[in-house]
Formats: C-alpha cells, structure tokens, sequence
C-alpha cells in the first residue's frame, strides 16, 4: 500500500472506517471527528472531577472513583487519537 499523502486524507478516504463500505450500494461511513473530539474533552473534565468528588467525600464508594479514572483515561487517549487524525487532515 502507497503512503497516503495530507491531500488524501483532506478529501477523505472511503470506506477506511467502514468493513461493509460499499455494500449492497450502501454511502460511505463518515466519522464525526470533531463531535468525538469535544465528546472526549467532555469525557475526561467529567471523569476527573467526579473521580476527585468521589475520593472526597465518600471514600466508601472508592471503587467507584477508580473507575471513573479508568473512564478518564480511556477518554484521554480517544482525544489524543482523534487529534492525531484530525492533524492529518482528516474531514469531519
């Protein structure tokens, strides 16, 4: 497979998303980068200050604040992953 250029990425690339693209005449998946991308941002301040809360004042529910962290995290390598694709042009 060639290396892609940033031009290839600016028009989009069908079907790169999307296992089924094209089936049965089926458009092309187009994927809401940017909706993911305040989602994510969204995700980890939420996370964290709930985390923070819960650790706070109810230590009992500790378990619940880990996994809060663990949400947190998994929200800030999503946002780290759909700013990599967006700096590479990507369209949505």
């Amino acid at each position: 497979m060639p290396k892609r250029k940033r031009e290839d990425y600016e028009r989009g690339l069908p079907g790169y998303h999307d296992p089924m693209a094209g089936f049965a005449g089926a458009p092309y998946a187009r994927s809401a980068l940017t909706l993911r991308l305040w989602l994510a941002g969204f995700g980890v301040v939420f996370c964290t200050g709930a985390a923070v809360l819960v650790f706070l004042f109810v230590p009992e529910l500790a378990w619940l604040g880990w996994a809060l962290i663990v949400l947190a995290v998994t929200a800030l390598v999503d946002f780290g992953w759909v700013a990599h694709r967006k700096s590479r042009g990507e369209p949505g």
